[in-house]
């Protein structure tokens, strides 16, 4: 642990919990200087789902300068807990949608009911909806491209029609997502979740104004395209987001991921940059502010 990073208890639950998977939990890392924004997480799978481990979590996060989190649905049963999680807690707004792997279940009363539930004051975003190629290969549970591209589609006239960011996964399916967002006519915003394309595809999504939200992959040494496409996207577009319990970033890969890790990606991004900590801290918050309209929840 480094000096002057802060000592807060991690609950019974949560502890035990990864205790029996095996890796521990991080300690806390050093507490940023200037506050930040995790644009991406899902705190029903790594902090626990009652209002006490929300609390917790968030305490965790703002000890080490990660004042607020974006708590993203991919099931139904998710997009009926964040919402009540950000009435929980100030620090914490939620996004709504079926991940892709999901889109099977997408029939009219979950459109109805998500519909519903994405209106709320306190969700910020319409999100994850995309493309996924890795797992239906892998998994026969798995929604294929077609109904995918269906539900992909709900996704983006949803998110027109309530006038709220859309939140991109794409894993495997670049080319697929860019061409379905200029066939339907994106949102008014766009955020590519957890980045992870090259640098030619990042100056695509710049082009067409999307933004793009780095995880803990861009901290990873053998990452090297990834950390390409890092030091070229515009700063105005850049967010940063942890996607616990997922991807923890260096020097804490493998082991379990939490809003409070995001020190170290913001860090990993700052080095790639050439710029200092603080100064992209204010600049990855001041967008998360800007997209997410956060001014107007307080």
């Amino acid at each position: 642990m480094g000096a002057g990073a802060a000592e807060l208890p991690v609950s019974g639950e949560y502890d035990d919990r990864h205790s029996r998977a095996g890796p521990v939990a991080p300690a806390l890392p050093e507490p940023l200087g200037a506050p930040i924004v995790d644009a991406h997480t899902h705190l029903d799978a790594c902090a626990g789902r009652t209002e006490r481990d929300v609390r917790a979590a968030m305490d965790r996060a703002e000890a080490v300068g990660v004042v607020a989190a974006v708590t993203v649905a991919d099931d139904l049963e998710s997009a009926r807990w964040v919402p009540k999680a950000a009435g929980w807690d100030a620090r914490v707004v939620a996004a709504v949608a079926l991940h892709p792997t999901r889109a099977g279940g997408l029939d009219d009363a979950v459109r109805d009911e998500l519909a519903r539930l994405a209106a709320g004051d306190r969700v910020v975003a319409i999100g994850e909806s995309g493309l996924d190629y890795y797992w239906p290969q892998r998994d026969p549970g798995c929604a294929d491209p077609a109904i995918q591209r269906e539900a992909f589609g709900w996704h983006i006239e949803l998110a027109k029609r309530l006038g709220k960011p859309l939140m991109i996964h794409d894993r495997d399916a670049h080319d697929d997502v860019l061409a379905v967002l200029k066939a339907e006519g994106p949102p008014e915003t766009v955020i590519m979740h957890c980045f992870s394309g090259d640098a030619a595809l990042a100056e695509r999504c710049a082009d067409a104004g999307y933004l793009m939200s780095f995880a803990g992959p861009v901290t990873f040494r053998n990452a090297r395209e990834l950390r390409e496409a890092a030091a070229v996207a515009p700063a105005e577009l850049l967010l940063v987001e942890t996607d616990a319990p997922f991807l923890t970033p260096h020097p804490h890969r493998g082991k379990p991921n939490e809003p409070y890790c995001l020190p170290w990606t913001l860090r990993g991004l700052a080095d790639i940059r050439g710029v200092h900590p603080d100064q992209l801290a204010d600049t990855v918050r001041a967008n998360a502010e800007r997209v997410f309209r956060l001014d107007k929840l307080r």
